[in-house]
Order: C-alpha cells, then structure tokens, then sequence
C-alpha cells in the first residue's frame, strides 16, 4: 500500500479578509481528496523583516512534525522556509508580483527589476521544484529544469451555472443590469479606478457597478450566477483565479490583457479583452453584454483546468520533487 504523503502549505497569514488566502485553501482540500494529507503554516509579519521573524517558528513546527514535502506560496514564504533548513524538498509557487514586482500603474517598457523579483532569482537554487501560474512568470525561472507551468484548477463543483440567481439574497435589484467587480478596491493593482471611470457612461444604458470585496469565497458563486458581466482590470496578474471561476460558472467576463487571460479566454464566445482605456473598457462591456452565448466553462473543461486534474498534475510535481 502507498505510504500517505503528508505536505506542508507554507503561505500568508497577514489578511484581515481571510484566514488563508481561499485559492490556497482550495487547493489544500484538493489534495486531500488525493489521499495527501495537507497541514498549514501561517506567516504572521509584513516586510523581509516580518517574514523572517517566523523562521524559528517554522523551525519548532518542522522539530514536531514529519512532512514529506514543504510547499512555499510565494517567494517570501519560500525564503522562511529555507531558512528553516528542512530536511525534506522544497516545492515554490510564484504568486504573481513575487516574480514581476509590485505594479502601481502602468508603465509601458517597464523593466521588472526590483527586490521581489531579485529575491525570486535568488532563491532557485536553494528549492527543489518551482512552480509558475502562468508564462509571464516563467520567464523569470532561470533554473529551467526545475520548471513547472501549473495553473490554479477551480471546482467545478462548486463554480457551476444555475438556472435560479441570488438577486434577492444579495440586495440587488431583480430587472437590473450589473457589472461585477470583485477584487480589492483599495488595491491599486487591481485598478478599480478604471472600471470606476465608466460608471456614468455605464449608468446612460441602465448598467451598474457592484463591488462587495471582502466576502466570503462562498458567496463568489451566488455574485456570479447574479450579474450581467464580471470585469477583471487589474495591471498585473498571474493566472487570476477570479477569471476561472467566472468562467466556470458562466458568467459574461471582460478582462485586461494581463497573466494567462488571453489563453484562458482565447475567442470563447461571451468575453472580451479590453485596453486600459475607460472608453474602450466600456464598449466591451455594453458588447459582451449583448452577447447570446457564453461558454465559458466549456472553455475551461478543455483547457483540464478543473480541480481534480491539477491537483493530480501537483501531486506528481510532490513526487518528483521526493525522487
């Protein structure tokens, strides 16, 4: 009988909004239905400075517990990890702007050279697997045999279309028409400025903006089996998880031009790329919306980006990680 493999997740704990960040929790629990027993280290501190204060930490847990394989989320969590000086593999997971840096407005020719980035080309040596969302953070994998192109999967369980909305669960307005943005609206990155610069030319043809960040990632799926159009702005982006889980429930999307989103949507029919700009953010929005068709999670389906299979595709990169 195959010995249980028992991996720790290693990753923030520094949101007022959730405890562990929900697409890592996510994909925790897929493991587990993969017979993978999955534990949790939680990083308390911001800053370098605050990441290392939990070395010692990481080091009493590793002292009391066995684990086949670390799993670091994020190049800063990896860096604790290896401070630790585990006696087991190291698996990291580039985030997004661990790898490019911090994007707080949009730069054209920008060069991503900073202290995250040189952090991440620092690190490679001392992990056993890497792990990229998306092709865009690849390219700042060097050590290339250690090089693995593995985005989040979705449930698609869980994210899945209904025939019934949540309008009146949610207070919205049963014959309205919605835009949904679901990303932190304080966060620069996310650049809800841009979608927020449309809102009266949006509000002519009856349209609204939604925006109800923080919320339970349970209610994820009612908002997008509720509105009209999901839009994702932001300047910088991995392999948004947001846009899958659109997807996968459906739900009308337009989407800069940022991380795998162009793969994900290629010409799916109900999305649209947009350009930073307001007036062309909202032209594709006004079009989606007349779109008849969505299939978008069809899309996704052939793409094997459900949960079950990305987590057997993890699982392997665990084992190979051990050989």
């Amino acid at each position: 009988m195959e010995k249980k493999m028992k991996v720790l997740f290693v990753s923030s704990g520094n949101s007022k909004a959730f405890d562990i960040a929900p697409f890592i929790k996510v994909q925790g629990e897929s493991l587990r239905e993969k017979q993978i027993d999955i534990e949790y280290f939680k990083i308390t501190g911001k800053g370098f400075s605050g990441y290392l204060s939990n070395v010692k930490l990481l080091k009493e847990q590793l002292k009391s517990n066995e684990f086949d394989v670390i799993h670091a989320h994020f190049t800063l969590s990896a860096w604790v990890v290896v401070l630790a000086m585990p006696r087991v593999p190291v698996v990291l997971s580039l985030m997004g702007d661990d790898a490019r840096g911090r994007v707080r407005k949009l730069v054209k020719n920008r060069v991503y050279i900073n202290f995250f980035t040189f952090s991440t080309l620092l690190i490679q040596p001392f992990v056993k697997k890497i792990i990229s969302k998306s092709p865009n953070l690849e390219k700042f994998v060097w050590q290339k045999k250690k090089s693995y192109l593995l985005p989040n999967g979705v449930d698609v369980q869980k994210f899945c279309p209904t025939e019934q909305d949540f309008r009146e669960e949610l207070g919205l307005i049963k014959d309205k028409k919605y835009v949904l943005f679901l990303g932190n609206t304080q966060d620069p990155t996310k650049n809800f400025q841009l979608l927020n610069a449309t809102r009266e030319k949006l509000a002519l043809h009856g349209i609204e903006i939604v925006s109800p960040y923080p919320i339970p990632h349970q209610q994820v799926f009612k908002y997008l089996n509720s509105v009209d159009v999901l839009v994702m702005c932001s300047l910088d982006e991995g392999s948004p998880n947001v846009v899958k889980e659109g997807m996968a429930c459906n739900c009308k999307g337009v989407f800069t031009d940022v991380g795998d989103v162009r793969y994900l949507v290629n010409n799916t029919p109900g999305y649209a790329i947009t350009d930073f700009d307001a007036d062309d953010l909202t032209q594709k929005i006004l079009e989606v919306m007349e779109m008849d068709t969505c299939k978008g999670r069809q899309r996704l389906l052939d793409l094997k980006l459900d949960l079950p299979t990305v987590a057997d595709k993890l699982k392997r990169i665990y084992q190979e990680a051990q050989a």
